[in-house]
């Protein structure tokens, strides 16, 4: 029976559309197809690095918040601490990325970029703004500006402008 079901999975052409139903409406699915093919394109775009989307995104971040806390950083990225704590880690081996424990709270870790990080980041940022700049590629700039603006509003991140 299940060698008959994949014989028939195997004859289905390619060219054939999949019906998606009401996931084609669910904002958590359309998302996260985004996400797989801006990640995707990430990767070849990006391929240099040999960093994660959210690897970049955190040097990024970093860069522009020098001395944070670290948990501070991985709320506005919506990364869980034992996560945040791994990615930092990777970033800090690579020598992009250093800690700082304040004598006066143990408790609080401020992460900066290192000379290193910063000039890697420096190094990258064309390519890094050329590559967003393609994933816009299927709309106008009128509709970017919208989606932008809409995400932006959904994730709460400020104004929506």
């Amino acid at each position: 029976m299940i060698k008959e079901k994949t014989e028939t999975l195997h004859t289905i052409p390619d060219n054939e559309s999949v019906d998606f139903g009401e996931l084609k409406n669910s904002l958590g699915f359309l998302v996260r197809i985004a996400q797989v093919k801006i990640f995707k394109e990430f990767y070849i775009a990006m391929a240099d690095t040999k960093l994660k989307p959210g690897e970049f995104s955190t040097l990024w971040i970093v860069g522009l918040n020098p001395g944070y806390r670290q948990g501070t950083i991985a709320r506005s990225l919506n990364i869980k601490p034992a996560h945040m704590t791994k990615l930092v880690d990777r970033l800090v081996r690579a020598g992009y990325i250093e800690r700082v424990v304040p004598p006066n709270d143990r408790r609080s870790v401020r992460i900066s970029l290192t000379i290193e990080g910063q000039e890697f980041v420096n190094d990258h940022r064309a390519q890094f703004i050329n590559f967003h700049i393609s994933e816009r590629e299927n709309l106008s700039d009128d509709e970017y500006k919208q989606f932008i603006s809409l995400l932006k509003k959904f994730n709460n991140l400020g104004s929506a402008q």
